[in-house]
C-alpha cells in the first residue's frame, strides 16, 4: 500500500462509516411515519412522530456540542453509535412484544435522536483533520461527506419502501439498529488517534461547562456570515422540514398507496442531491460562494409548487430530483465555510450549537404541517409553504451577512476560489 493511499484510510473509514449510519437512519425515516399512518390514519399523529424525532437532536446538538469536545470526536463518534443503537432496537423488540403504545414509541423515538446527534456532530468535527491527512481540499471533503448523506438516502430510501412493503417496517429499524454498530466499528478500525481531533482536557473544570456552552453562541453572534447562515437555515428548515417529515408521507398513502412511491420520492431528492454534491466537490471551488447559495435555495422550492398541484409520480420524481440537485452544494458550502471560521477546539461546541439553531424550528414546522393537513388540504398546506419558501430565500440577496460569503476570516476575497 502507498503512501499516499494510507494518507486516505482515515477519509475513506469516516466516509463509510457515515454511509452505513445513514443508509439505517433513512430506513428509520421511512418506517417510522409510515407505522404510524398505518396504525392510527392521523397526519397529526405522523407530525408529532416527526416532533419527537427532531426536537431531542437540538437538544442533543447544542448541550452535546461542548461534550464531543470534552470527550473527543472519535470517542464520541462510537458511542453515541452505539448507544443509538441500543435506543433503536427496542421499538420492533417491544413491537415484537405487543408492547409498543404509542407514547413509548415517541419517547423511543425521542430517545434515539437524543443519543445521535453527539455522534453526527462528532464525525462533522472530524472532516477537517482527515481531509488534511488525506492532501485534500476542504471543498472536495466536505462535498464528499454530503455526496455520501446524499447517495445514502437515494439508495436507503427504495431499498427501505421496498422492506417495508415485503416485509415489515421493524425489519427495516433491525437494519437500522445493526448500522449504528456497523458504523461505530468502522470508526473504531479505521479512524486513528492522530487524526481524530482535538483530544480530551481531563484538567477543564466541570463548572467551565455553561461558558463553553455559551462560547458556541458568541461565536456565532460575533460573525455576521455564520449567523446569517443559521438564521436562514432556521427558517428554511422550518417551512422545508415538513415536506419529507409528513407532507410527503400523506402524498404517498392518500395518493399514490404506496410506502414504495414515497421511498422513489425521497430517493428522487436524495439522488439529485448527490449529483449535486458532486458538481460542487468537482467544481464548487471555482464559483462565487454568494450566488451558488442563493440561486440554489430558491430552486430548491420549486417542487413545493409543482407538488401542489398533486402530480403524478414521475412528474413529481422530476419535480424533487432538480430540487436536490441545487440542495446538492448547499451543505458542503455552508461546512467549508464553517471550517475556515471556527477554530479547532471550538468545533464540537459551535458546530453543535449552529446544529441546533438549525433544527430549532423544525419540531414546530412538522408539528403545525400535520395540522394543518387535517384542518385545510394538502394543496392548500403546499401552496402556503412554498409561497414563505421563494419569499425567504428571495430576501437572500439583499442580506448584508450573506454579502460576506466571498470572503475568508483573514479578508482574502475567495469568491472566486
Amino acid at each position: 500500500m502507498s503512501v499516499r493511499s494510507r494518507d486516505r484510510v482515515p477519509l475513506f473509514a469516516l466516509l463509510s462509516a457515515n454511509a452505513v449510519s445513514m443508509v439505517g437512519n433513512v430506513f428509520s425515516n421511512i418506517a417510522i411515519p409510515w407505522f404510524v399512518l398505518e396504525t392510527t390514519g392521523s397526519a397529526a399523529k405522523t407530525g408529532l412522530a416527526a416532533f419527537f424525532t427532531l426536537l431531542p437532536a437540538i437538544l442533543a446538538s447544542f448541550f452535546g456540542g461542548a461534550l464531543v469536545d470534552r470527550v473527543g470526536f472519535k470517542r464520541m463518534s462510537i458511542l453515541s453509535d452505539l448507544a443509538s443503537s441500543l435506543a433503536v432496537a427496542a421499538i420492533p423488540l417491544l413491537y415484537t412484544l405487543d408492547r409498543l403504545d404509542f407514547w413509548y414509541l415517541l419517547m423511543l423515538v425521542f430517545l434515539g435522536a437524543l443519543l445521535d446527534a453527539p455522534g453526527t456532530t462528532a464525525r462533522s468535527a472530524l472532516v477537517p483533520d482527515v481531509a488534511q491527512h488525506a492532501d485534500m481540499q476542504l471543498e472536495r471533503a466536505t462535498s464528499l461527506m454530503q455526496a455520501i448523506q446524499r447517495g445514502s438516502t437515494f439508495v436507503g430510501a427504495p431499498l427501505a419502501g421496498v422492506i417495508v412493503a415485503i416485509w415489515s417496517t421493524e425489519s427495516a429499524l433491525w437494519l437500522n439498529a445493526l448500522s449504528f454498530v456497523l458504523s461505530a466499528a468502522i470508526i473504531a478500525v479505521g479512524v486513528p488517534r492522530q487524526t481524530s481531533g482535538e483530544e480530551p482536557d481531563a484538567d477543564v473544570a466541570p463548572q467551565a461547562y455553561l461558558k463553553e456552552l455559551l462560547d458556541g453562541w458568541r461565536f456565532i453572534a460575533s460573525d455576521p456570515l455564520v449567523r446569517a447562515i443559521v438564521l436562514t437555515v432556521m427558517i428554511t428548515n422550518f417551512l422545508d422540514a415538513p415536506i419529507f417529515a409528513v407532507v410527503l408521507p400523506v402524498y404517498a398513502s392518500d395518493i399514490l398507496g404506496s410506502a414504495f412511491a414515497l421511498g422513489l420520492m425521497i430517493a428522487a431528492f436524495g439522488g439529485g442531491a448527490l449529483v449535486g454534491a458532486l458538481l460542487f466537490g468537482a467544481i464548487g471551488h471555482k464559483l462565487s460562494r454568494r450566488l451558488t447559495f442563493i440561486g440554489s435555495f430558491i430552486v430548491v422550492g420549486v417542487p413545493f409548487w409543482i407538488l401542489a398541484a398533486a402530480p403524478s409520480l414521475p412528474i413529481a420524481v422530476t419535480a424533487l430530483t432538480v430540487g436536490g440537485i441545487a440542495a446538492g452544494p448547499l451543505n458542503p458550502l455552508m461546512q467549508t465555510i464553517g471550517y475556515e471560521r471556527i477554530p479547532a477546539g471550538m468545533r464540537g461546541r459551535v458546530f453543535g450549537t449552529i446544529t441546533a439553531g438549525a433544527y430549532i424550528a423544525m419540531p414546530l414546522g412538522v408539528l403545525l404541517a400535520g395540522y394543518a393537513l387535517e384542518w385545510l388540504e394538502l394543496r392548500i398546506t403546499l401552496l402556503i409553504i412554498a409561497t414563505c419558501y421563494l419569499v425567504t430565500t428571495v430576501s437572500l440577496l439583499f442580506n448584508p451577512g450573506i454579502r460576506e460569503m466571498g470572503m475568508a476570516p483573514s479578508g482574502e476575497d475567495v469568491t472566486d476560489r
